[in-house]
Formats: C-alpha cells, sequence, structure tokens
C-alpha cells in the first residue's frame, strides 16, 4: 500500500489527524505521481493551500505539463486568486490539446468578474476548437441566458438536448422552455415544460409551466399546473396571483377572489395579493372588503400607486371627497406622485367646491392626459362652470380634433362660438 492509498484509507475510516500527520512524508519524500494523486485527494477534501503547494512545486518541475498548470488554474479560481489563475490560463497556446478546456475555465472567471463580454469571447474560442462538445455548447447556452439573451441561448440548448438530458444538475428541457419563454415563445414553451415534468415535478418547473399558459391564454391548463403546484407547495406564495387571474380569465370570479384571500393566508404581506383582493372585491360588489385590503396594501408601501388610485376611484364613487383628499395629500407629504393624483383631487376638490385648488389641479393634470378625451370633457365643464368660455373652446376643440365624430363636443363648441 503506498503512502498516499494509506492516507486515504485513514480519511475513509474517520482517522482525519493520523491521515493528516502522513501528508508531509509525502510532500517531502514522495514521488512526482503520489505528489499529484494526493493533491488530488487534497482538493476534494477542500484542503485547497495544501494542494497548492503540491501543485506549484509540480509545476515548476514540469512547466509544459498542462494538466498540472490546469488543475493549479482551478485550485488558485477556488482560492480567489483569480489573476494567477488567469495568468496560467493565458499562457497555454491554441495548438496545445488543453486549450478549449483552458478557455472554459478563464470563461467562468471572466463572468465571476462581471467580464460578460470576455467570458463570450473565451467560450466561441472554445467552440470554434471544439463544435460537438456539449459542455462549451452548455456554457455559452447558460452565459447568453444569463446575460438575458435568450434568443442566443436557445440553439446551443438544442444543440445540448441532442446529446444529453441534463447537464451540471441542470434539465435542459426545462432550461428551453423558460428560455423561450422569456422570449414571448409562450406556446413553443409548453412542450418543452411537459418534457421536463416527465422527468422531474418541482415546484419551479410546475410555476414556470403554469406562468407560460397563463401568457399563452391556455387558462383552464394554467389552472390546472398551478392547482397541482398549490397541492405540491401550497406555501409557493408567488402561484396565488397568476391562479386567482386564470380564475377570473375563466369568468370565475369568486373562485379568483378565494384563491387571493388563500395567497394573503399564506403571506399577508403581499401588497400585490392585497391589490388583487381589493380589486376582485370591488368586481363582486363589496366594497367593504375592497377597502380594507387596499389599506392593507398600502399600510405595507405608502407609495403603492396602483393602491392609492384604485382606493381613490372606490371614494369617487362612494362620494368620500374628503376621504380621497386626505389619502392623496398624506401620499403627497410623502414624496409619492403619479399623475391621477392630480385629475382626482381636481374632481374630489371640485365636489367641495374648493373651485380654485380644483382649477390648479386640472392645469396640472392637463400636461398628462391632454389626449384623453374623458378628461377633456371634464376639465371642459368645469371650465364653463367657472365661466371660462375661452379655455373651455379650446379644450372642447381638442376633442373634436381627437374624435370628430364627437357629436357632444361638437355641438358644446357651437354653443361656445355663438
Amino acid at each position: 500500500m503506498t503512502r498516499v492509498e494509506e492516507i486515504v484509507r485513514l480519511v475513509e475510516n474517520g482517522e482525519v489527524n493520523k491521515a493528516l500527520s502522513l501528508v508531509p512524508e509525502v510532500k517531502k519524500n514522495g514521488s512526482d505521481e503520489e505528489k499529484y494523486e494526493l493533491a488530488d485527494y487534497l482538493y476534494s477534501w477542500g484542503m485547497l493551500e495544501e494542494a497548492k503547494e503540491l501543485l506549484e512545486e509540480l509545476s515548476l518541475r514540469y512547466p509544459d505539463e498542462g494538466e498540472i498548470r490546469l488543475f493549479l488554474a482551478e485550485v488558485y479560481t477556488e482560492l480567489d486568486e483569480e489573476d494567477k489563475a488567469l495568468e496560467i490560463l493565458g499562457r497555454i497556446e491554441e495548438d496545445d490539446p488543453l486549450f478549449a478546456r483552458a478557455c472554459l475555465i478563464a470563461a467562468d472567471l471572466y463572468q465571476m468578474q462581471g467580464l460578460e463580454e470576455v467570458s463570450e469571447r473565451k467560450l466561441k474560442q472554445a467552440y470554434e476548437k471544439m463544435p460537438d462538445e456539449p459542455i462549451i455548447q452548455f456554457a455559452l447556452a447558460e452565459l447568453y441566458f444569463s446575460m438575458g439573451q435568450y434568443t442566443k441561448s436557445i440553439p446551443f440548448y438544442e444543440k445540448v438536448r441532442e446529446k444529453t438530458k441534463e447537464m451540471a444538475g441542470t434539465l435542459i428541457a426545462e432550461r428551453l422552455a423558460e428560455a423561450l419563454s422569456l422570449c414571448g415563445e409562450f406556446e413553443q414553451a409548453l412542450p418543452y415544460y411537459d418534457e421536463a415534468l416527465k422527468t422531474k415535478v418541482d415546484s419551479r418547473t410546475l410555476f414556470g409551466y403554469g406562468v407560460t399558459a397563463f401568457q399563452a391564454e391556455y387558462y383552464q391548463t394554467a389552472i390546472e399546473k398551478l392547482s397541482e403546484l398549490k397541492e405540491l407547495d401550497p406555501e409557493y406564495v408567488p402561484l396565488y396571483l397568476y391562479l386567482a387571474k386564470a380564475y377570473e380569465h375563466e369568468g370565475k370570479l369568486k373562485k379568483s377572489y378565494d384563491i387571493a384571500k388563500e395567497g394573503i393566508h399564506v403571506d399577508e404581506w403581499n401588497k400585490e395579493l392585497l391589490l388583487y383582493a381589493g380589486k376582485m372585491a370591488l368586481k363582486l360588489g363589496k366594497p367593504d372588503e375592497a377597502e380594507s385590503w387596499l389599506k392593507k396594501a398600502i399600510e405595507i408601501d405608502q407609495g403603492y400607486i396602483e393602491a392609492l388610485t384604485t382606493l381613490c376611484a372606490l371614494l369617487l364613487h362612494e362620494e368620500r371627497y374628503e376621504d380621497v383628499v386626505s389619502c392623496l395629500e398624506e401620499a403627497l407629504a410623502q414624496g409619492e406622485y403619479d399623475p391621477q393624483f392630480e385629475w382626482d383631487l381636481a374632481r374630489a376638490k371640485h365636489k367641495l367646491e374648493m373651485y380654485s385648488d380644483a382649477l390648479n389641479h386640472y392645469q396640472e393634470a392637463y400636461t398628462f392626459f391632454k389626449n384623453n378625451i374623458d378628461f377633456l370633457e371634464e376639465y371642459g365643464y368645469f371650465l364653463i362652470e367657472e365661466g371660462d368660455r375661452e379655455r373651455a373652446k379650446e379644450i372642447f376643440q381638442q376633442i373634436v380634433r381627437l374624435d370628430p365624430g364627437h357629436m357632444e363636443a361638437a355641438d358644446m363648441l357651437l354653443q361656445l362660438e355663438e
């Protein structure tokens, strides 16, 4: 039994300290083959500094031995000594059989440093040398996927899929499905999700399938997959919003509302679910419940614009004008702003007979809504009430320009011109 074999035997038997006591002997008197073998074991045990010492010695003795240099570069990488690793890798020539592998390692290092373009260039060099190597194809696909260049990633994933279903713990069919979905090719993505689920059923894949089916407007399929996910993992919060929306598209409003409430029960701080529950309560004719959900969403995020504008629409409908003013002025005091605030404040202050303030808000809102006929009509009639017929005439002229068939605006314009 060699000294290295004895060290391995001791480690496997749990006698680690005894094993490590033999390491200096190999370092001092072992053959080069023993030192390389020991470095391999030390690396696998996470003893990187010890492995580095052996490999640096061997690298000096065998400067042209590519395997030693690549191994040492990998150790440097693990020790966060990227510059040393890249220096070694950069010395490997293109005609070296290990050049493609060196490019792969270098590409990983450059990507870790955020130098994605350099990483891409290294992977392309490797691909030119070994275009049929699945590892290189997969590395390119993953790089493009991480860069958000999903269209570029797809052909490389397809090449990998021709040879293997899985690589580096990644299901290729699932990655293809994700990439296609992110490119907006929702229908094309669905068969790949089916394929992935035949290999492994997990929450991430089911969610991706459900969301993609929803985006493809296959709402029943979305309901099936997201319901399956809810059974598998009821704590997977993101599913509830899409499942609720899918039921809404199927016309099942009460079921949609119930699903939203289930999601809130799982995560009471989910502002998107609270907003959605508020909207569904409104559709179901439950304004008190809607108000409660919307206020909870705003408590979580005082700058949640959509919740604020939805709540104000409800308050305006209920003619609670003082509440509208209070709500929006508090939001403005907190530094929040949206053009809809101006319009809503104009409406509320008009009803509260705060005409000067209302006019100011209408004027501010006009900048944003000058092509919105509903706004222009409301603003025009307000100006007539205020006696500003010239400005009102300009507004109704604008309505007629936007919609020549708007008879009511045309009639009002005639009256104003008389």
